[in-house]
């Protein structure tokens, strides 16, 4: 059997990000900065800096947008054959204010009908998959359609026939999804069917019933994962797995959050490049807080995701 052509496969939406060029209301901003958003593009910038071999699917259109986003990824080294560039489909946006005290930006999306929305089973090539040795998924992209949903299963149907690994963040959208029970179901369905589960704290209380670490963790072992990691924002993370037992990881000292947005994504880029590494668990985690700290002191999703050269520096 051949080597795996990939490190990581991922598929899911990029969006063009608009960001205000001051604080306050969006409505109230003159100028915007042009940057990339979504989740799964995030991490697949992230892992490619480190030096991973990553490949991206999805849809675009075929508008200034859509180049501005391929131009961006294919910058980055990520594979991007199965992007789809469609004329007659569109490319999502999104604004997002500016704050001052640390707390969450307002974001403002425009995917409803977008390209990437359309996806659904057919879009999974399942010779192109099976080529990456690890499959990096997020709850977006089973959010933002039925179809995207039905593509998000195909996708670890594949994996897990061809023995390959999995990790999963939930990273919940509750406003794409009909009602929560909705939600709760179908993301913790595809946790069940990863080997590594990245809740943050917050979403674990909603998807598990438990506010504990431990018992979030807990939650997703029981049900099949091999490492659950669980997010606490500055107070680092607390990991459950099957090889490294249990334990804390203490998060890193930050001078001062810029943005929240993107910290989750930053994170899962440090695990999982970590442990495809073969890293220990406990250093993995450390990565991933490490990551996540300097994605809040930038502004913009992806400015702090640092290269394999600043990762080195840090010793890590």
């Amino acid at each position: 059997m051949s080597a795996p052509a990939f490190d990581v496969a991922l598929f899911g939406e990029a969006m063009l990000l608009l960001v205000a060029d001051r604080p306050g209301p969006i409505e109230d901003a003159t100028a915007f900065h042009k940057r990339t958003a979504g989740a799964e593009t995030n991490v697949a910038i992230g892992l490619a800096r480190l030096g991973l071999k990553v490949g991206w699917a999805s849809r675009l259109g075929t508008d200034s947008m859509a180049r501005a986003l391929l131009k961006t990824m294919q910058g980055e080294g990520i594979d991007c054959s199965h992007v789809v560039c469609d004329s007659a489909q569109r490319t999502g946006f999104q604004f997002k204010g500016r704050v001052t005290d640390g707390s969450d930006p307002p974001v403002e999306y425009h995917r409803k009908g977008s390209a990437a929305s359309l996806m659904g089973p057919a879009d999974v090539d399942e010779a192109w998959l099976r080529s990456a040795r690890h499959l990096h998924a997020t709850g977006v992209f089973a959010a933002i359609s039925d179809t995207c949903l039905e593509a998000s299963l195909k996708a670890f149907d594949v994996m897990r026939a061809a023995g390959r690994t999995i990790s999963f963040d939930p990273n919940l959208r509750p406003t794409l999804w009909s009602s929560t029970e909705r939600m709760r179901h179908w993301i913790n369905e595809l946790a069940s069917r990863a080997d590594w589960v990245l809740p943050g704290v917050e979403e674990g209380l909603v998807l598990t019933g438990d506010s504990t670490p431990e018992g979030i963790a807990r939650f997703y072992r029981e049900r099949g994962a091999r490492l659950a990691v669980v997010k606490l924002g500055s107070a680092g993370a607390y990991y459950d797995s099957d090889v490294a037992g249990t334990g804390f990881v203490e998060g890193f000292p930050v001078a001062q959050v810029i943005d929240t947005v993107g910290a989750g994504d930053g994170f899962a880029a440090g695990v999982v490049s970590a442990l495809l590494e073969g890293l220990p668990v406990p250093d993995a985690v450390r990565r991933g807080a490490w990551i996540g700290a300097r994605a809040v002191q930038v502004l913009g999703d992806t400015e702090g995701l640092p290269t394999r050269a600043q990762l080195l520096e840090a010793d890590l």
